[in-house]
């Protein structure tokens, strides 16, 4: 088939991984494009419009730290900033960078094929369009693909229902509306806690209960802005020691070397803080020990007792399945509260199923709820599905999905053996899953960017990692994810996720690397200085 366009680079993806990858690779002299499915670039911040959707990372740890100009100019207007704002960030830094000429709006790729004889990969948009790339930059994202649960009825409903990721752009009416939210994972939260005093009556539709601790937003004063331009390095300095990349790290005295009292006299400081600091500003033994994570959870289930009027409610909003800090931490705002309002109704659907969908409602096993409004909250096929949705074929035509069928296989969570010249920016197995997604990008954007620059010095065409070395990095994510008490969680960390077809539970799907930032990122630096031996270079 005839080739529309040529370039020594493709970068799919036009989120804070594709922008901030294709101003390095322009800034190295190398062509370069990037393709984005949206009619814009965004990503995360693009798509997810829904009530409440805002960081869960201080706003001034998720930004770029490439640009010093960039720094000074951005005025952070909230600790955590919403979806516009964020939004108007990634455009602000787009034009700024004159970016936006490089990308290709609307073009979302089907497929991608390798093509030995001219170590070209070959790609076909769903829009009819092809392209050719000596490389391809995935900057897909590890929250991309949506899932809808599967019940039956679901196209009957005589009124709006969408997946929070595709919350329209024009306003959704909520005042007076009878509003559903089936999911309580971190998007249903954050939607719960916003809507409830607008909408005329809210069922919640919850299947398991997540911990959830108060976010503690506030606004940015152009004072405070300004104290934190001038303390910028040790903020990032701060990211970089700590496992997850955020401004928090780790209390450092010892679990055990405090008294109950002392502990929770701690614990009561950390839950009036903003952002993660009750995680990872926490003892590191909650995370491995579980005496510690049993009473740090303790904790956490009795500031939600004391929040909750309804002690029967507040049992149900109280995990039984995992410890505190076991699954992805959601962060709320009058979350709790809202189950205080008489509007507001929480409905047990481990209990009491949804049997199906209907025309005018919800029917569970119990009863029927009549809605005007149904919003699934019901999570994504995370960190391989942005890779499962395109047919990605490499060398002697196997399939990325027959290889990762039981899970991703990687070498630093970069490059996959069998799919030579395709890269990964976030990938399976990297840090980025599992820490504040910019400063893992960065770090990433950054390797991917120098391997090129030397892989192009040295007169290479073709890179592809070595097969030992993809095997021994799968075991290092593997003893990294068994050291810690999250091995037995069901979630999308671990790859547990039973609304995601073909992820079954029970199954342990290694998707993310556990070892920390800082490990990661020394383990990236000193492949860079040997030379990158565990990659095959002709």
């Amino acid at each position: 088939m005839p080739v529309d366009k040529h370039h020594e680079v493709v970068v799919i993806g036009a989120g804070v991984s594709g922008i901030y990858q294709i101003k390095c690779l322009l800034d190295a002299g190398i062509d370069a494009t990037v393709l984005e499915a949206d009619e814009d670039l965004g990503g995360t911040w693009y798509r997810n419009r829904y009530p409440g959707a805002r960081f869960d990372s201080e706003s001034y740890t998720y930004g770029y730290s490439f640009s010093r100009e960039l720094l000074d100019e951005w005025h952070w207007r909230e600790r955590f900033s919403s979806q516009p704002e964020n939004l108007r960030y990634l455009n602000y830094v787009a034009d700024k960078f004159d970016l936006r000429r490089h990308m290709h709006f609307n073009a979302k790729v089907e497929s991608m094929h390798w093509d030995e004889e001219t170590r070209l990969w070959h790609l076909q948009l769903e829009q009819g369009e092809s392209y050719t790339a000596r490389f391809v930059i995935t900057g897909i994202g590890v929250l991309s693909v949506p899932t809808l649960p599967r019940y039956p009825g679901m196209d009957s409903f005589s009124g709006q229902s969408f997946h929070t990721y595709w919350w329209p752009k024009e306003p959704v009416a909520l005042q007076g509306q009878r509003v559903g939210v089936v999911g309580t994972g971190a998007t249903g939260i954050q939607v719960i806690g916003e809507i409830a005093d607008k909408v005329g009556d809210l069922t919640v539709f919850q299947r398991r209960p997540n911990w959830s601790t108060p976010l503690n937003n506030s606004p940015i004063s152009v004072q405070e802005m300004a104290d934190i331009r001038a303390r910028y390095d040790e903020i990032f300095a701060n990211c970089a020691e700590s496992p997850n990349g955020f401004e928090h790290v780790p209390d450092k005295r010892g679990f055990y070397a405090l008294s109950h009292d002392e502990r929770v006299a701690f614990w009561d400081e950390l839950y009036d803080k903003p952002g993660f600091a009750i995680l990872v500003g926490n003892f590191p033994e909650i995370f491995f020990d579980e005496a510690a994570n049993r009473e740090m959870s303790d904790y956490v289930a009795n500031r939600i007792r004391q929040r909750v009027s309804d002690p029967q409610v507040a049992e149900q909003l109280i995990p039984k399945d995992h410890g505190f800090g076991m699954q992805r931490l959601p962060l709320e705002t009058r979350y709790y509260e809202a189950y205080n309002r008489d509007n507001v109704h929480l409905v047990n659907i481990s209990e009491t199923p949804i049997e199906r969908i209907t025309p005018t409602g919800v029917q569970t096993s119990a009863e029927h709820y009549d809605l005007d409004l149904i919003v699934y909250a019901t999570g994504f096929d995370a960190i391989t599905g942005g890779f499962d949705r395109m047919q990605i074929r490499g060398v002697d035509g196997k399939t990325l999905n027959e290889k990762w069928h039981n899970g991703p296989s990687t070498y630093l969570g970069v490059l996959t053996h069998g799919f030579p010249n395709m890269l990964m920016v976030a990938g399976p197995q990297s840090v980025s899953g599992s820490t504040n997604f910019p400063r893992a990008i960065e770090g990433g954007v950054n390797w991917v960017t120098e391997l090129l620059k030397h892989v192009r010095s040295q007169g290479y065409s073709r890179v592809e990692a070595q097969p030992q070395a993809e095997q021994a990095w799968v075991e290092e994510v593997v003893r990294a994810h068994e050291k810690m008490l999250a091995r037995r969680s069901q979630g999308w960390f671990t790859g547990y996720n039973s609304n995601v077809s073909g992820h079954e539970i029970g199954t342990v799907r290694y998707q993310a690397y556990f070892g920390g930032g800082p490990k990661y990122a020394t383990i990236l630096a000193q492949s860079a200085a040997e030379g990158y031996q565990q990659i095959d270079k002709s």
